[in-house]
């Protein structure tokens, strides 16, 4: 018996470094949970209780949806405090769930799903909250089902022929003709047809067909992402279950996400391939029809279009094909609405956010006539810079790494951004490594929502949470974005981007850095892209 003892091997020591690590990832895991679970919850009394503290008033269905507690007494600085300590906790939970994916903390992926499902689901059957951005759609595809071009007549005229839309109309938007793409106008009608003269079931239309298209690109990167579970949880935690992105795009209901969704699958039908192959036709044609179609939502998708043309470069026949495929979808749609809808396309060119960086270097950024011109060489110049210096990503993938580099040049720079436009880089930077870029867009998304919470509430002018509302637009929320911007240049020159996890694919041939360190090369990126226009 005693020798049996001694030669049975002894049992190997449990390292203090991984035990210590593993309590770090659970202790981050909770606060991750009770930080997004919290934000969440809030976001979706706010919007339960909308008609108490939002303007315009959205009179709901009976029956509906949409669904909504008529509740009188909610007062609206009671809402204004807790949407914004919900995007607090929504930054906090995010930074800890990065953290604690990054330490090895592994969830239960379906327990993720669900939660996110049933969040989707709660804030697409309430009204819409934090925006009125959503009832300027219903009226413009209202406009289109009585008869009248949205970018000719504006929602004024619903008003003036007491129309039913007429109370639900944003005092701010009743002079302004339609800022958005032919294609978005086409969803409007379509949502103006379904909903009848209901505003609120019109955008009830509307946010489900936002929601089917968000839970698309979850189910899209959960499927590309399931060998990997690091970054499957990475996508989840910055797309799926991000409550920031939850209330810009799904509570607010923004037409963003079904630009991001034909977007994103644009950029990977080309499919995965080393570089030296070329690219079937067929996958080009569709490529360049679902990224025509993101364009023809919103134009600034149509950075997404330069990138596929960078990843077509060395097949002119695929290139050809793509350009193709996002014409056959851009030039019927304009010349449907005629010239109107072409104008509208620098119909915001010299206007600036009220957070823009610009107005810290500027303070009349607002009135300056060649702020475009400015933004636009630096934008050109930094998206060459992040294009030369970004390691590679998944080289299989040849527009992903573009895609990404000029979303994120323009996003940090242009002078007029909201923050639902953060959609156009978040849907590709999770199928990037996870690095220091994550940090960046973060901090930039938080900032952003903030300053834009809580959407038309009604309080009295001079009412305290006013003022210290306008102290974030005018002071911090600036400060954040300026700061953004600054890091993202900082990681470009110094190629201190922190990568983790491997690029995929076989080396680059075009010199493309392997991991992003000053003098690992450069890929041979030299275009920026043409001069988007945010609307």
């Amino acid at each position: 018996m005693t020798d049996s003892l001694r030669r049975t091997p002894p049992l190997p020591a449990v390292s203090p470094v991984t035990t210590q690590s593993a309590r770090s990832a659970a202790i981050l895991g909770w606060l991750a949970a009770a930080g997004i679970g919290g934000s969440i919850l809030i976001m979706i009394g706010a919007s339960l209780v909308r008609q108490a503290w939002m303007f315009p008033p959205l009179p709901t269905p009976e029956p509906g949806p949409p669904w909504e507690v008529h509740l009188a007494h909610v007062p609206a600085g009671l809402v204004i405090v807790g949407l914004w300590a919900a995007a607090v906790l929504a930054a906090g939970g995010l930074a800890a769930g990065l953290l604690a994916a990054s330490k090895g903390a592994r969830p239960s992926m379906r327990l993720i799903l669900i939660a996110a499902v049933v969040a989707v689901a709660a804030l697409t059957v309430l009204p819409p909250a934090g925006s009125t951005d959503a009832l300027d759609y219903a009226a413009y595809g209202r406009l289109l089902v009585l008869g009248h071009n949205p970018y000719v007549t504006t929602p004024h005229f619903l008003r003036a022929t007491h129309d039913a839309f007429a109370q639900s109309v944003p005092t701010e938007w009743q002079r302004q003709v339609s800022l958005y793409g032919p294609f978005a106008t086409l969803e409007q009608f379509l949502a103006a047809k379904l909903g009848g003269i209901s505003a609120a079931r019109v955008v009830f239309w509307l946010k489900l067909w936002n929601s089917i298209a968000f839970g698309g690109v979850a189910v899209v990167l959960d499927r590309l992402l399931r060998s990997d579970p690091a970054q499957r949880l990475r996508a989840h935690l910055l797309w799926t279950l991000n409550p920031l992105l939850l209330w810009d795009l799904i509570a607010a209901g923004h037409v963003d996400v079904l630009a991001a969704a034909a977007g994103l699958i644009g950029l990977l039908a080309i499919g995965r391939q080393a570089p030296s192959v070329r690219p079937r036709l067929t996958r080009g044609l569709a490529a360049g029809a679902l990224v025509g179609i993101a364009a023809d939502i919103k134009i600034n998708y149509i950075l997404f279009a330069v990138a596929l043309a960078w990843a077509l470069r060395r097949s002119p026949a695929a290139l050809a094909t793509a350009a193709g495929g996002a014409l056959g979808v851009l030039i019927p749609t304009y010349a449907w609405l005629g010239a109107p809808a072409a104008r509208a396309l620098l119909a915001r060119r010299d206007k600036v956010s009220a957070d823009t960086p610009y107005r810290l270097l500027f303070p009349d950024a607002g009135h300056i006539h060649n702020l475009v011109l400015l933004a636009t060489v630096i934008f050109v110049l930094l998206a060459i810079l992040v294009l030369r210096r970004m390691p590679p990503g998944d080289l299989l993938r040849p527009a992903l790494r573009p895609a990404l580099a000029i979303s994120v040049a323009w996003l940090f720079v242009w002078p007029y951004q909201l923050p639902w436009y953060d959609a156009i880089i978040i849907c590709v930077l999770v199928l990037y490594p996870a690095s220091r870029l994550d940090w960046l867009v973060l901090a930039r998304l938080t900032a952003a929502t903030i300053s834009n919470m809580p959407g038309n509430a009604g309080v009295l002018p001079g009412h305290l949470l006013l003022v210290i509302d306008q102290r974030v637009v005018l002071d911090l929320a600036p400060l954040v974005l300026l700061l953004a911007a600054v890091g993202l240049v900082t990681l470009a020159v110094s190629g201190r981007w922190g990568l983790r996890g491997p690029a995929t694919g076989p080396a680059a041939d075009d010199g493309s850095p392997g991991n992003g360190s000053p003098g690992s090369g450069i890929s041979g990126s030299g275009g920026g892209g043409a001069e988007p226009v945010g609307t």
